[in-house]
């Protein structure tokens, strides 16, 4: 069911294939674009089999054997966060770490009616990782993963809504979920929902715009501010909130804001002190706006809103021993391919990515572009110098034949 109907050059843009339609809404990006995004709730029934990403297994496999810290895992019970201390402990001899997950709290504190988050999941479980990288480059807004894992019967927190948008997964397990609109639509990161603890619990007494049971495949895309509580049924339920944090209008007006400011310390006007016993009031206030109003219409955010993206986001895993084995072996047949995720963006002579710049002179200018267009295979496309450079800086991975 459906609440809703149903001069630079950058490398990853994205056709609007990939993850989002075979595996999350069944729809075309640009229909999803137009009709949900931002918009409204939406219930996809039968979306995919999430098994190939999580399960059961994996989460006993993080929580009992890869030494997590928080913050890691939370676990909450009732609505309430639980303390760090009721579910970590150090681990013995050369782990003496005090935050480290202790398995046999956490089962207690499971067993006991509590939800485990499993935090940053794009950080710690390759499959999650990959979809949340496939899924950021489609979308174009940073995304993050977790997981909840909720015993038989429970709940882990009340009525509330995020200030990102999500898209829920259900992998193990059926779980109902009771969605209410927005009581603030379209919250800022700054306007929690603690500021509107009140209203957002008149309006869950509400009626519910949808009311569901989500079973495994099924998944539901909630935009920030929807009002949101879920309860497992008769059996453990697993589900992955696959977070959204969207560029808003009013983060570029900062970054536009911040560009004028900068161009207007070059004034030495606007550098002058205020006469002496003034109030900021009247012509001074006057003065300042007009300049102001100036250097906002000619500012250029761009730069600083692409360092800001970029900085919202991790390139792919890169592995210390393959880099080195790659470099030790260059020759012009050694298979390379531009290291994924690093929001790389060509301007005039410098790239810009996720792991810092490089400047090329101008006779590598065009060999760099194809590597950013996809038409590079080995070392020798690209010329070994400079094949050996990108490898070095971490721009360029070794590739499977």
């Amino acid at each position: 069911m459906s609440v809703t109907p149903t001069g630079h050059q950058d490398a990853g843009t994205t056709s609007g294939v990939g993850v989002l339609i075979p595996r999350l809404t069944g729809l075309t990006r640009d229909d999803f674009a137009h009709l949900v995004w931002a918009r409204s709730a939406r219930l996809t029934e039968g979306a995919s089999d999430f098994s190939d990403l999580f399960s059961a297994a994996a989460v006993d496999e993080l929580v009992s054997r890869r030494g997590l810290r928080t913050p890691f895992l939370r676990v909450a019970k009732d609505g309430a966060t639980l303390p760090e201390s009721a579910f970590t402990a150090p681990a013995g001899a050369g782990a003496t770490i005090g935050d480290q997950l202790d398995d046999t709290k956490l089962w207690r504190a499971f067993a006991d009616g509590a939800t485990l988050v499993l935090q940053a999941l794009h950080r710690t479980w390759e499959p999650v990782a990959d979809l949340v990288a496939g899924l950021g480059a489609e979308l174009g807004h940073p995304v993050q993963a977790n997981a909840y894992v909720t015993p038989p019967q429970n709940r882990g927190f009340d009525a509330h809504y995020d200030v990102h948008d999500v898209f829920v997964l259900q992998v193990e397990g059926t779980k109902r979920w009771t969605v209410h609109e927005p009581v603030l639509p379209a919250p800022l990161r700054d306007q929690p929902w603690t500021d509107h603890r009140a209203a957002v619990a008149e309006a869950a007494r509400g009626p519910a715009r949808l009311d569901a049971v989500l079973r495994p495949g099924d998944v539901l895309y909630l935009p920030r501010g929807w009002l949101h509580s879920a309860r497992a049924r008769g059996e453990v339920s697993v589900h992955l909130t696959l977070g959204v944090h969207p560029w808003t209008r009013h983060a570029l007006a900062e970054q536009l804001t911040r560009a004028a400011l900068a161009a207007l310390r070059d004034d030495p006007g606007m550098r002058d002190s205020l006469p002496l016993g003034t109030d900021a009031t009247g012509a001074e206030t006057e003065r300042v706006r007009e300049r102001l109003l100036a250097a906002v219409a000619t500012a250029d955010p761009t730069p600083s809103f692409h360092r800001a993206h970029r900085g919202q986001g991790r390139p792919a895993a890169l592995g210390p021993l393959a880099q080195l084995a790659a470099l030790r072996a260059l020759g012009p047949t050694s298979p390379v391919r531009l290291r994924d995720a690093l929001a790389p963006r060509l301007e005039g002579a410098r790239l810009s990515t996720r792991v810092g710049w490089l400047d090329f002179p101008e006779a590598e200018l065009p060999h760099v572009a194809r590597l950013l267009a996809g038409r590079v295979d080995t070392a020798g496309d690209l010329g070994v110098e400079l094949a050996e450079r990108l490898l070095r800086a971490g721009v360029l991975v070794p590739a499977d034949r």
